[in-house]
């Protein structure tokens, strides 16, 4: 349930910023694995491994906001967009892969290549009495932080600035006729994202007390991007769903020996994305708003 837990916030941030933002990033995972190392390498230098999520968190958004930069006030347009983001982690896996020697040491850590980084520490909190959380504990909190991911961006998205940024992913000629600085909105937009998808990927590496570069590869790019459109693109609700929904699928299917799991798991979701074009969320509520109604015309009717 962690793990679910942990990829759903990673899932939202590539809602938030694909649904809402406009921007296909097909280099998402580049977030999410810098997050896991920033925090593995501070997180065993220093004190605080609480102070160490935080600062990982920063880096993952200050990350965003150099790549954006350059992305969004170069005008680039949404298919070297794509192609920019998924060089990125490209780069970043083979550079991560190839820091195998002695000397790709950072303070105390050592970076290991495609061994990874082991004993990466568990998060503590002071209000616990800084001792590292139990698994029980560390759900609980994690789950409380994909609330409070989800309610935030919630929010964000009905605000003024939600608004705008919604309005320039509809049409940016408009957006900019109307006197908004469309690069700024995007950018921001990015920025969050990149902060909230370096949080899940700080969150993995406590909850795993590992990380190697497969944080950056292609398969975890290609995953979320699954998550998001069989949940449903333009909800944030949706995506949760499908992580849900995918994962357990995938153990389920790792489970048999009979077919391979993964042809299993193709079949799936491509009869998934005929059937429901949309997303499973936004597909299924107008069936779900039709049958409320049928209950309640009932209950009247019963009622009169």
């Amino acid at each position: 349930m962690t793990q679910y837990v942990i990829l759903a916030v990673f899932a939202v941030s590539m809602a938030y910023i694909w649904g809402f933002g406009g921007i296909l990033s097909f280099g998402h995972a580049a977030v999410f694995g810098l997050g896991g190392y920033a925090y593995a390498v501070l997180a065993i230098n220093m004190d605080s491994s609480l102070l160490a999520f935080v600062l990982a968190i920063g880096a993952c958004g200050l990350f965003a906001l150099i790549l954006g930069y350059f992305i969004f006030y170069g005008r680039l347009n949404d298919v070297y967009l794509g192609v920019v983001t998924l060089v990125v982690s490209l780069i970043l896996w083979k550079l991560i892969n190839h820091t195998s020697g002695p000397g790709y040491v950072i303070g105390n850590a050592r970076l290991g290549g495609f061994n990874g980084i082991p004993s990466v520490p568990v998060l503590e909190l002071p209000w616990h009495g800084g001792a590292p959380l139990d698994p029980i504990q560390m759900f609980r909190w994690f789950l409380g932080g994909l609330i409070a991911v989800y309610v935030a961006l919630k929010l964000l998205i009905r605000s003024k600035f939600g608004r705008i940024a919604i309005a320039a992913k509809e049409n940016e000629l408009r957006a900019t006729l109307l006197g908004y600085d469309v690069r700024k909105y995007k950018l921001m937009v990015f920025v969050i994202g990149g902060a909230v998808g370096g949080m899940a990927g700080a969150m993995w590496a406590t909850y795993q007390t590992f990380v190697d570069p497969n944080m950056f590869s292609l398969e975890v790019s290609a995953k979320v991007l699954i998550w998001v459109m069989v949940g449903g693109v333009g909800t944030l609700l949706g995506p949760i769903a499908g992580v849900v929904l995918l994962q357990a699928l995938s153990i389920k299917l790792g489970e048999t020996a009979f077919i391979n799991n993964q042809i299993v798991l193709g079949v799936i979701l491509m009869g998934l994305v005929l059937v429901f074009p949309k997303g499973l969320l936004p597909s299924l509520e107008p069936l779900v708003s039709r049958l409320f109604d049928r209950a309640s015309t009932r209950k009247q009717g019963a009622n009169p």
